[in-house]
């Protein structure tokens, strides 16, 4: 008897456990919705979701959520399921009821997606460095401890620039470690350059904004390469002039640093930079001149030609000479001063009395020659003549006037001449 009741027991617990199994009806017409409609919530953090069971008014008595997290708060045909801190790394949330008419089961699930952010990103390249230019290797990208891994993307970046993005087919729900690897053929511009990687959980519209992000260490690349000319190329030959300086250059880039060694006519030289200078070059200098430049990863060889030519003696030439003879101006300018002749011819008075009582008539002649002027000058400058001969008019005038003792003198040279030959009787009277 005991032994059967145990079985009924048993056989009651297994169909309430079956009864309401995700196998129950999803397509039913009035299904459960959850609010949200996804559930995306970091591991250790709370969340909560709520479940209406059915249409208001339907005839149930028979709901629950099953979850094995969490506790549950039911107000009618609603339940609000609440966790305050995720520990289980769940998928799904089942919301279920019971027709207790057609006693038919009817059920919905919500989708949960718990995640973990990296713990830790780690980047390394294989072999280890340094790099040599021209050689394949492996840059490889460690994210431990990220969950869910099949949200994972990582990408790898050559300074700012990103190379690749991978992901994996791994489906795993709780944390695991992964390691990505992608192949590079290094360069000499990879010289110097960082590389890392970067791990992201690209969780939907639902997650966070913006997703969580973690990035590695960044390891600057040292590649080695053999030396590369990084002066122009110099001409073929190079000529100078004797007593010039000379210049040759052959700097190169390369890594490790490279050494130099200049030869000339096979002699090696005392130089040992990238220039070799010579101050004033003369003919024994002439000829080729090689550098050689090297590192541990190879070797270039750089050769000058050298042609001194003569030096340019000055001309013993005279120079063309032109004369120019400013044109020479002469002036001559004469000029007869004025030469003043002044002649006057005064007859006295003389008084004849008549009887027939004619008054006294007075005859005064007066010759007037005008000033013949003559200027004369002449003037010779010390390039310059200019000739010019200017003779004034010689001008001659008489005038003879006869007036009596009441008819005055007409004129102003007139009036003057008279009074002057009056001055002249009277003074001449009284000396006689």
């Amino acid at each position: 008897m005991f032994f059967h009741l145990i079985l009924l027991v048993i056989s009651v617990m297994t169909f309430l456990a079956s009864s309401h199994e995700p196998s129950c009806d999803q397509n039913c017409a009035d299904k459960p919705q959850f609010t949200p409609s996804r559930l995306v919530v970091q591991f250790g953090k709370p969340t909560s979701a709520l479940c209406s069971v059915c249409q208001p008014g339907c005839n149930v008595t028979t709901f629950g959520i099953e979850s094995p997290v969490g506790s549950l708060a039911k107000n009618g045909t609603e339940i609000t399921w609440t966790v305050d801190e995720m520990t289980e790394w769940i998928n799904s949330l089942s919301c279920y009821y019971i027709n207790d008419t057609t006693f038919l089961q009817c059920c919905s699930d919500l989708n949960i997606t718990v995640y973990k952010p990296p713990e830790n990103v780690s980047f390394s390249v294989h072999p280890d460095v340094p790099m040599s230019e021209g050689q394949q290797y492996t840059l490889q990208c460690e994210v431990r401890d990220v969950a869910p891994v099949a949200n994972l993307r990582v990408t790898f970046y050559r300074g700012r620039t990103a190379l690749v993005e991978l992901k994996t087919e791994k489906d795993e729900a709780k944390p695991v470690s992964e390691v990505f690897t992608w192949n590079i053929t290094s360069t000499k511009e990879d010289d110097g350059v960082q590389f890392w990687c970067e791990a992201k959980l690209e969780l939907g519209a639902e997650g966070p904004q913006p997703p969580p992000v973690v990035g590695s260490e960044k390891l600057t690349a040292a590649v080695h390469y053999k030396p590369q000319l990084e002066a122009s190329v110099p001409p073929d030959p190079i000529i100078i002039t004797e007593g010039n300086p000379l210049t040759l250059n052959c700097s190169s880039v390369g890594n490790p640093s490279p050494s130099y060694i200049w030869r000339t006519s096979g002699i090696t030289s005392p130089s040992s930079g990238s220039v070799f200078i010579i101050k004033s070059i003369t003919h024994e200098e002439e000829g080729s001149y090689t550098c050689s430049v090297s590192n541990e990863k190879g070797s270039i060889t750089v050769e000058f030609n050298v042609t001194v030519q003569d030096l340019e003696l000055p001309s013993t030439t005279l120079p063309a000479t032109t004369t120019s003879t400013p044109p020479t101006t002469m002036i001559t300018t004469t000029s007869t001063p004025p030469t003043t002749m002044i002649t006057t011819t005064s007859t006295p008075p003389t008084t004849m009395i008549t009887t027939t009582s004619t008054p006294p008539t007075t005859m005064i002649t007066t010759t007037s020659t005008p000033p013949t002027t003559m200027i004369t000058t002449t003037s010779t400058p010390p390039t310059t003549m200019i000739t010019t001969t200017s003779t004034p008019t010689t001008t001659k005038t008489t005038t003879t006037t006869t007036t009596t003792t009441t008819t005055p003198n007409r004129g102003t040279s007139s009036k003057r001449l008279h009074s002057f030959m009056m001055c002249f009787l009277l003074l001449f009277s009284a000396l006689v």
